[in-house]
């Protein structure tokens, strides 16, 4: 699985999508761009952005070229319960932070976890995540005190 570690300028999107055998697309290009600038989006933050500099694209084929950079390991997905995905360039290794009440979604640089001792001896494990879960510092400052 391709692992994009930084994608800065035009020039390294276009290397990174030839990388992982995908043919380079306005779309394509315009996408993971979006998603280069950092953060974590959701399909509709996403095509939104990418609309405004392509004049026109649907959510649908933002979810088909998500799916297709998922595959290559160009993109990571963050099931948010209860709110829409969020997706990110995919990195080194890392955990989230959940925001509990506005669904914002931060990385942490956590170690991925191990079973513990004795645990699962029949399973072949081959990734877990923690997530924590809180209030942002967005949430906090409006939250009232008790």
């Amino acid at each position: 699985m391709a692992v994009v570690e930084e994608l800065t300028g035009r020039e390294a999107v276009i290397q990174r999508l030839r990388d992982v055998g995908l043919r380079v697309t306005g779309p394509r290009l315009e996408v993971l761009t979006v998603l280069a600038a950092g953060g974590h989006l959701d399909v509709e933050a996403i095509t939104t952005t990418a609309r405004e500099r392509l004049g026109t694209l649907t959510s649908q084929a933002v979810y088909e070229m998500l799916r297709h950079f998922q595959e290559t390991g160009l993109v990571s997905k963050f099931d948010r319960p209860g709110l829409p995905a969020v997706f990110e360039i995919s990195g080194p290794a890392h955990q989230h932070a959940l925001c509990v009440v506005c669904g914002r979604v931060e990385n942490v640089d956590a170690a991925t976890p191990k079973p513990p001792r004795g645990a699962l001896p029949e399973w072949r494990v081959d990734d877990a995540e923690i997530v924590f879960k809180g209030l942002c510092p967005d949430c906090r400052a409006s939250a009232p005190t008790t």
